[in-house]
Formats: structure tokens, C-alpha cells, sequence
């Protein structure tokens, strides 16, 4: 269940983590495994996002659907846009929602950057994000208490 949550687009390793810890899990497997699970889509994403997304964009719901969802991670991707593989680091290591690995590999298709770049600065992020999540989980970094309210 772990890796399949690090594996969604939603909750990520940022809700795969703090599941498995729920769950007794061991912290260092848990860390593997929901770094690995988000790394998963990635290449798929990297790969074939363009091809799949011009075919499936012929039918109406679908254009709308790739319309909001690639509009949405440009607006939201103006780090990756001035920095490039770098700003696709941060951008995919800030643990909010829509930063993680798929708005990162949405915004690298989208952006132009080559899958030789793309992919090891979505790892990466990943990598580092994972270790922020187990750091608030661990009580390490504490969230301000303006963010939880």
C-alpha cells in the first residue's frame, strides 16, 4: 500500500510516508519504498506524456482535462521555468501539494526539458522531499503554526 501511494498523483510519498509510519513500518523501508513509488511514474511520464496526451486530447473530455491540468502546473512552475533541471529539483522537493514528481514531470514535458536532465533532478527532489516528510514526521522540522491552522 505504501509503494502505491508514493505511486499516485495525489498523495505521493508526501501521504505514502506518514501512512506507513501509521502503519508500524519500519522508518528507513518506508523512506525506500515511498521514494521508490514515486519515482515510478516518472519515466512513463517523462516518455510518453506528449504522445499520449496529442491522441487523448482528440476527445472532448480529455482536452479539457490535459487544458486545466497543463495550464495549472504553468502557473505553478516558475521556478522550473527560470532554473530549469535545477528549479525542477526544488520545485519537486517542496513538500506541498501539486510540487511533487508528476507536477514536475508535467512541467518538464511542458517546459522542453530533455529527459537526460528531467530525470535525475526529478530523483532528486524526490530524494530530498522524502527526507523533509520523515523529518516532520520524526518531529525534526516543525511546521509553523500558521501552516497547520
Amino acid at each position: 500500500m505504501t509503494l502505491l501511494l508514493a505511486m499516485a498523483p495525489v498523495s505521493e510519498l508526501r501521504g505514502a510516508i506518514p501512512y506507513a509510519w501509521s502503519q508500524g513500518m519500519d522508518h528507513p523501508l518506508a523512506y525506500i519504498l515511498s521514494v521508490m513509488g514515486n519515482i515510478i511514474p516518472v519515466i512513463p511520464l517523462l516518455l510518453f506524456l506528449g504522445p499520449i496526451s496529442k491522441f487523448l486530447r482528440k476527445f472532448k473530455p480529455f482536452d479539457i482535462f490535459f487544458s486545466w491540468w497543463f495550464s495549472h502546473t504553468l502557473s505553478r512552475s516558475h521556478l522550473v521555468e527560470k532554473y530549469e533541471a535545477l528549479g525542477l529539483a526544488l520545485f519537486v522537493m517542496i513538500p506541498l501539494p501539486v510540487t511533487g514528481a508528476w507536477t514536475g514531470s508535467v512541467a518538464a514535458f511542458l517546459l522542453g526539458i530533455r529527459f537526460r536532465f528531467a530525470f535525475p533532478a526529478i530523483i532528486l527532489g524526490v530524494i530530498l522531499a522524502g527526507i523533509i516528510v520523515s523529518s516532520v514526521c520524526l518531529g525534526v522540522i516543525h511546521i509553523p503554526a500558521f501552516i497547520r491552522h
